[in-house]
């Protein structure tokens, strides 16, 4: 007869774990968003935190100034869901930045759809994550329990 490997439970985090987690992953969001500016060209010089907003682990919409390729301010979006962003006066707040892209990408979609580019496994795969992210989008944009703190 064999010995099974015993389970042991495993403990639920302290609350200093858990802010650990949570930082860790703002800071890989951080990096992602940058990144993704600075394969559009965009060079951020300043996050300003206290308009940023975090859902963790769903998404992060951060408001970033740059200063290349010229002084402009964006709201840009990272997360479980592509990255994405947009010039800042489409949106005053970080919640209607996110209405702003669920309504963006719903459009896309329906572009590639009407065009019929989804013929493409690619192209219809793609169309599906971004009705699927929108959808999110807007329930998460109506829910104000994520926005009363």
């Amino acid at each position: 007869m064999t010995e099974q490997a015993v389970e042991q439970p495993k403990k639920p985090l302290s609350a200093a774990e858990l802010e650990q987690l949570r930082q860790e992953w703002v800071r890989t969001q951080f990096q992602k968003a940058n990144r993704f500016l600075a394969e559009k060209g965009v060079i951020p010089s300043k996050v300003l935190a206290d308009e940023s907003r975090y859902l963790v682990p769903y998404l992060a919409i951060w408001k970033m100034e740059a200063k290349r390729p010229s002084a402009k301010t964006y709201w840009v979006m990272s997360g479980d869901l592509p990255s994405d962003f947009v010039d800042v006066k489409v949106a005053k707040t970080a919640r209607d930045a996110l209405r702003h892209f669920s309504m963006m990408w719903q459009m896309q979609a329906e572009n590639l759809i009407r065009s019929g580019a989804v013929r493409d496994a690619t192209q219809a795969k793609f169309a599906q994550l971004l009705v699927s992210r929108a959808e999110s989008l807007y329930r998460m944009h109506n829910d104000d329990k994520l926005w009363n703190s």
